[in-house]
């Protein structure tokens, strides 16, 4: 399934307030990211698979020097929360590492998505039944991400961010995924 914003005649103003909204936020991102934007100066394209909806998204997020708000829009929607259905901006910076460990790995597969953002209602629920969910999660602002790349070990994939030093990187060996996040640098 391809992902598609709502249409722009539903929502008229609202789409306006957007897609100007996510410029500002994708121009204020370019600078915050930048130790991580030094991998390429060229376009920057992922593809994700999301394991509970099956909805797919190849994302040029990055191109001619700048974010896309459109396409941030798409990604925000397809990493949003699936089981309220509630979405969250996702920040970029996020992206570019996804976008670097993909180049690291030399391996152009989907990320298949476990959790994007998450909703409070949602990480409430999560935490009371898990020790492994923080209840401030980085999930919750939009600045985490539990992934694996298909067709790549999910060990070596967490093991190069931690290498990366961009935030915080957990392997849940378990359930074979790795988290990555835009906070400060920790690793678990």
């Amino acid at each position: 399934m391809t992902i598609k914003p709502p249409s722009a005649e539903r929502y008229p103003g609202r789409r306006r307030f957007l897609v100007a909204a996510g410029g500002v936020c994708g121009a204020l991102a370019t600078f915050a990211a930048a130790p991580v934007l030094a991998v390429s100066r060229g376009g920057r394209c992922l593809s994700f698979v999301h394991t509970h909806t099956g909805e797919t998204l190849r994302a040029a997020y990055f191109q001619d020097a700048c974010y896309q708000a459109q396409c941030l829009t798409q990604v925000d929607y397809i990493l949003r929360d699936f089981r309220t259905g509630d979405v969250h901006r996702i920040d970029p910076a996020l992206l570019d590492i996804l976008f670097e460990l993909q180049t690291m790995t030399n391996h152009d597969a989907p990320f298949e998505v476990i959790s994007g953002y998450r909703s409070p209602a949602t990480n409430a629920m999560l935490h009371r039944s898990s020790d492994g969910v923080a209840q401030h999660s980085m999930h919750l602002q939009g600045r985490a991400i539990d992934v694996r790349l298909t067709g790549f070990p999910t060990r070596t994939l967490a093991e190069y961010a931690r290498n990366l030093g961009h935030g915080g990187v957990g392997f849940y060996a378990r359930s074979d995924f790795a988290h990555v996040d835009t906070g400060r640098v920790r690793f678990w």
